[in-house]
């Protein structure tokens, strides 16, 4: 399910902050420390524990995983079951680690948050990106994340087969309706972005075929349809006649998805892929060592 190697990547696959979330996690969860390890498992025990899939999905997260395990145990031997990225079935094994027993089991929660959470995040997007597989039309993410994991959670997008829109405020011009609106219109607002960051990639928002055609007479290079019904879809795109790439946003459920890529818009921008993705079920089994 990881997409082709040639595609325009917005991220790293490993997102430079991730040890400070994962500390910030573990010092959340533990606190002044885990006194029911403490008050029951000998200090020098060791112990091997496999994480495993309960539900079928694509793996991501690994990563995070392993600094939530290292962080306690520096020793601890860590190795990846799988490859991320890719579709496994239920029962899958994901991770292996081995090392001190107290610091297995402090780590655990912190370590399957992470994983199970971005893994749903990717497991979702798979899903989405099948139900237009062979349409043309890319599934795109939205800056509706979770707030400090922004770029965990679009690694993982990608993970899942998707396509990374812009990052945040800073890295491509998105006109908005109120910015048209405190702008004199769509198609003032276009001239003016286009005049004053023409670096920059830009995209419009649009809510009828009038504001369409606006955004098209202005030079906009890509044009956002805004709770458009199918068949205003369908005219948007034949009005439009590759002079500008179309993307579909608003209302957009996994149920739907074929019908609007059908419709033959090039991008599909869901919300849902971060902020409402339910995380991949996940399990970590230990065993003491003697």
């Amino acid at each position: 399910m990881r997409p082709e190697s040639d595609r325009p990547r917005v991220l790293p696959d490993f997102p430079d902050d991730a040890a400070e979330l994962v500390a910030r996690a573990l010092a959340e969860d533990i606190g002044e420390g885990d006194v029911t390890a403490a008050a029951t498992i000998p200090a020098d025990a060791r112990a091997k524990a496999l994480v495993r899939q309960k539900a079928p999905g694509v793996v991501y997260g690994i990563g995070y995983a392993e600094l939530a395990f290292h962080a306690l145990d520096p020793d601890a031997k860590v190795r990846a079951e799988c490859p991320e990225g890719v579709w496994h079935p239920a029962g899958n094994p994901v991770l292996f680690v081995r090392g001190n027993a107290r610091a297995l089991l402090a780590a655990e929660r912190t370590a399957l948050n992470f994983l199970g959470r971005l893994s749903g995040v990717a497991t979702l997007t798979a899903r989405c990106v099948r139900a237009v597989e062979g349409t043309g039309a890319r599934i795109i993410d939205t800056r509706k994340t979770t707030p400090g994991l922004r770029m965990a959670e679009k690694a993982a997008v990608y993970f899942g087969g998707g396509t990374n829109h812009r990052i945040g405020l800073f890295d491509e011009i998105l006109i908005k309706e109120n910015h048209a609106a405190a702008a004199g219109g769509v198609g003032e607002a276009v001239r003016r972005a286009r005049a004053a960051r023409p670096e920059l990639p830009l995209e419009v928002e649009v809510r009828s075929l009038e504001e369409l055609d606006e955004a098209l007479a202005a030079g906009a290079p890509r044009i956002l349809l805004d709770n458009m019904d199918l068949a205003t879809m369908r005219e948007a795109v034949e009005r439009t006649a590759g002079r500008a790439s179309l993307e579909a946003s608003g209302g957009v459920t996994l149920e739907r998805l074929g019908e609007i890529a059908e419709t033959g818009i090039d991008f599909i921008s869901i919300g849902a892929l971060t902020h409402s993705a339910p995380a991949l079920d996940l399990s970590l089994i230990l065993e003491p060592l003697s």
